[in-house]
């Protein structure tokens, strides 16, 4: 820890990289009951706080090392950072960013002086294509996290936090992907304030922190979520893991309706959009305080950075109530008589309906998908359910059923007579061009298909529904079929929001 206190004390990032603000979330403290500042790493040059860890390291390249140039392997943040240190300080800088990468950091990168490499699905493939390129042409390899220069760069930003709030600190709440950024501020915050809790926050679905603590070292997922793209890292670095295994106080994950969630306090209070990355370690803070578990004084999340692309703002805006407890989505079944909906409606009260979805069906009974602006959370959810369950509707919360808020809710009344053996699967691919065809050309035409749903959500990767009819003794064949195609699937034929809406009479 002296070494690293060291190196962040002597760290040269000012000389490309700003002290950030810590603003107060006043409406949001408000309503927690409890200080929270955020620090707004997204004022960056770079909108990310990437830059600093980038910058330090290239500072001290030797005249022979910047003659050969620089390479790195990057989803868009740490990209922007190497480029603009690279362009301040004369070298050359060759970017390997994944096909995914959403087009704003691509063009980001590219004004900053960069050179553009597109190359694989994830931030993986593009690191090893980065490696074996500095290999073959002599490039200085510029590592995103795992480096001891680079997490010193990141650690500058628990300098300033210190230096920013002398006060009372409950906690430092900190997004991890590799866990540089954790690794650094945690080595200053522990060295001078040890009483300070440092806490990391990482997405359900690419939680590789936490799988290596919980392995004894670090690990590689099979697979991780893009959508909070900035922190998708199927293994944490070395060095990062033994700073955080034993600096961290915890580890926390959230879910990406809570990273929505999170995105829309920010812009509440700031008038700042972040990208799902930045708004993580609000996430996690948010999580902790509803857990009971935030520590007493001020909370302080990090905002890493604002490079989102404006059409995922529609997915963000669908998700963020459901994120914060403010919206239930419920599956009721009504009699299908004349003034059932009426009667439904008055049961409801006062309540803002934010959805409600019908299409005649059945003779005998009647399925709304419904959505229900909520005050009080949870709480008032089960007051809901339990007031329709008591006047003999019955209901199925689908509040948290992937299937049903992204596919069904637009499908509802899509029930057809006749069908026989139909399958309902959820498949996600690489959102680019020719994945979606790549996909239909892998499904063979021996068998029909009954049902399909795909909706562009401005994400790093594609959500399709599919349903297909699958006589029992061809379904072996079936699935070589789909695994051959390569894409993540999951079979949803018994979830409930295909058996109530969707499946065939």
């Amino acid at each position: 820890m002296t070494d690293y206190v060291r190196k962040i004390l002597t760290s040269a990032v000012y000389e490309v990289a700003e002290e950030t603000a810590l603003d107060p979330m006043r409406l949001l403290s408000t309503k927690l009951g409890q200080e929270i500042l955020l620090k707004r790493e997204d004022l960056q040059p770079v909108f990310s706080f990437k830059i600093r860890g980038a910058h330090n390291r290239m500072s001290q390249l030797t005249a022979e090392e910047r003659a050969r140039g620089v390479i790195c392997a990057s989803a868009g943040n740490h990209a922007q950072g190497v480029a603009l240190s690279a362009t301040r300080l004369g070298v050359r800088s060759i970017i390997v960013m994944p096909t995914t990468t959403p087009g704003i950091k691509v063009d980001a990168v590219r004004r900053l002086g960069g050179e553009v490499v597109l190359f694989g699905d994830g931030f993986d493939a593009a690191r090893a294509h980065a490696s074996g390129l500095a290999e073959r042409h002599g490039y200085v390899f510029v590592h995103p996290f795992d480096d001891p220069d680079v997490i010193a760069g990141q650690g500058t930003i628990g300098m300033e936090l210190l230096r920013q709030h002398p006060g009372e600190i409950g906690a430092i709440y900190v997004p991890i992907g590799g866990g540089g950024l954790a690794a650094g501020i945690a080595a200053f915050v522990k060295f001078l304030r040890p009483e300070i809790k440092v806490i990391g926050v990482e997405p359900e679905e690419a939680a590789s922190m936490k799988a290596a603590i919980a392995a004894g070292g670090p690990v590689t997922l099979n697979e991780v979520g893009l959508f909070a793209d900035g922190v998708a890292v199927r293994q944490v670095g070395d060095e990062t893991f033994r700073l955080c295994r034993e600096l961290l106080d915890d580890i926390i994950t959230v879910s990406n309706d809570e990273i929505c969630a999170a995105i829309k306090d920010i812009f509440d209070d700031m008038r700042a959009i972040a990208e799902p990355a930045g708004a993580l370690a609000l996430a996690g803070l948010r999580r902790h305080i509803e857990m009971g578990a935030a520590p007493k004084g001020a909370l302080i999340a990090i905002n890493s950075g604002a490079n989102v692309n404006f059409d995922r703002l529609r997915y963000v805006s669908e998700r963020a109530e459901i994120g914060e407890r403010a919206e239930a989505l419920l599956a009721v079944t009504i009699p299908e008589v004349p003034g059932s909906y009426r009667a439904f409606i008055r049961l409801l009260g006062r309540r803002a309906i934010t959805e409600f979805n019908y299409r005649y069906a059945h003779a005998s009974a009647a399925h709304i998908f419904v959505g229900v602006k909520l005050s009080q959370g949870d709480k008032e959810k089960r007051e809901i359910i339990d007031l329709l369950t008591a006047n003999g509707l019955g209901v199925t919360d689908m509040t948290d059923n992937e299937v049903a808020k992204l596919h069904v809710r637009y499908m509802v009344g899509g029930r057809v007579a006749g069908l026989t053996d139909e399958m309902l699967f959820r498949f996600q691919f690489p959102e680019r061009p020719g994945a979606l065809l790549t996909f239909l050309e892998g499904l063979n035409d021996a068998w029909n298909i009954s049902l399909f749903h795909y909706r562009n959500h401005g994400s790093d990767y594609g959500r399709v529904l599919v349903g297909v009819e699958v006589p029992i003794d061809t379904r072996a064949d079936f699935y070589a079929h789909i695994d051959a195609i390569g894409f993540p699937y999951w079979n949803e034929t018994e979830n409930p929001a295909y058996r109530q809406f969707l499946e065939a009479n």
